[in-house]
């Protein structure tokens, strides 16, 4: 019931409330004890920690105009033409996705890009649509590119030289296959005049502090990652120093940051962890870790190819995040080749494109539109998924086996 009430919906209702009741369903009818559910919502620590630093950095930025000044330029730089601010968006995108993570694009960017649209008078849906794709699409880039990364390898986390050796070229190849499919899907959007921007203000001095504040998270990230510590901490620690720091400096109140982050996403994550537990519980993963193993070493190209496309499909059926958790737990308990654990990964990272809720990230994305007055289908979204991701999913595999 969690995963599913969590991709449909059911009566409107937001997604925290399908995962959180149907933890506690597991616990009282016995299924999980109370002493494993806790332990399951603590490991989501650093988790709740990277977000909450996320949505601070968000926050505080659009309050403080950062958003809408960045929104001016972007639409300065396209020259009036919509095809060349599609492609702007996108550059932007996959830095943001490659330096920030995936989470970061949904919360942070998304409300740059309708502030664009905005101010570039353009249906902002197409645009839009690219901070969904790109966080997934760029998100094994690097390893901060998605926290998922960091899950799924645990301790055996491969030094960067190795991981880039690993990655570089699938997450070229998706990268661009996503980027063409998008393009395609969204080409008669794109066939209109961009309006000239107004003459932006310069940027305040909140702006300016809150724009330090997210380019110290990304030092941070990275330096974090580098060392092979949890991001969490370092991202919260940013969110709440920068906006400490201009709160202050501009002397305003933290309530109407407070009220702005999107609080819901902490019970959903902390419900999912609580339902892979219980997953867990029933032995099936140790069992599938096995059968794995020995299909790895029978053939370890049939293996990465059969995984890969697997946990892309698991991805879109329930959340990345279990998923994510259950590729952890299978990838600790057995050895398995290289190439057989980064197809893991892709499908985890890459899969979730194909649907609405496939990803954390997209969730994120879809809270953030929801605050700009945006809704979009599962249907809406998965009619341009199945379109975009299957093309960037083999692509990256291929590169990755061949």
């Amino acid at each position: 019931m969690g995963t599913a009430g969590v991709i449909l919906r059911p009566f409107g209702w937001p997604e925290y409330i399908w995962a959180v009741v149907s933890a506690a369903l597991l616990v009282i009818l016995q299924l999980l004890s109370w002493h494993d559910a806790l332990a399951a919502v603590a490991k989501g620590i650093d988790v709740y920690l990277f977000l909450i630093g996320m949505m601070l950095l968000a926050e505080i930025a659009r309050q403080e105009g950062l958003f809408d000044w960045l929104a001016a330029h972007a639409v300065g730089y396209a020259r009036n033409s919509a095809r060349r601010l599609f492609f702007i968006v996108y550059i932007v995108g996959t830095v943001v996705t490659v330096f920030l993570s995936n989470d970061a694009t949904a919360v942070v960017l998304t409300p740059a890009v309708y502030a664009a649209t905005r101010a570039a008078k353009v249906e902002p849906l197409p645009y839009l649509y690219i901070c969904a794709f790109i966080a997934n699409a760029a998100s094994f880039v690097l390893p901060i590119s998605n926290p998922a990364n960091i899950v799924v390898y645990g301790d055996k986390l491969p030094p960067l030289m190795a991981w880039l050796r690993l990655f570089a070229l699938p997450s070229l190849a998706a990268i661009v296959a996503t980027y063409v499919a998008l393009r395609f899907t969204q080409r008669s959007a794109l066939n209109v005049v961009v309006a000239s921007p107004e003459e932006s203000l310069p940027l305040s001095l909140g702006g300016k502090l809150a724009a330090s504040g997210i380019c110290l998270a990304a030092t941070g990230l990275i330096v974090a990652s580098s060392f092979g510590r949890d991001l969490g901490l370092p991202t919260f620690v940013a969110g709440v120093a920068t906006a400490g720091v201009v709160l202050a400096a501009t002397r305003t109140s933290p309530l109407p940051v407070i009220r702005g982050v999107s609080w819901s996403v902490l019970p959903l994550v902390a419900g999912l962890f609580v339902l892979v537990e219980a997953l867990n519980k029933t032995g099936l993963l140790p069992a599938l870790a096995s059968a794995l193993e020995r299909l790895a070493q029978s053939s370890p190209g049939g293996a990465a190819w059969m995984s890969g496309l697997s946990f892309a499909v698991a991805s879109n059926l329930a959340n990345n995040l279990p998923i994510g958790l259950i590729a952890a737990t299978v990838n600790h308990g057995v050895q398995l080749p290289e190439t057989v654990t980064a197809a893991i990964l892709i499908g985890v990272d890459l899969g979730p494109n194909l649907s609405v809720t496939g990803s954390l990230a997209t969730i994120l994305w879809l809270i953030a539109l929801r605050r700009e007055g945006e809704l979009v289908s599962a249907l809406q979204f998965l009619k341009v998924g199945a379109i975009v991701m299957p093309p960037a999913l083999i692509l990256a595999l291929a590169t990755l086996i061949w």
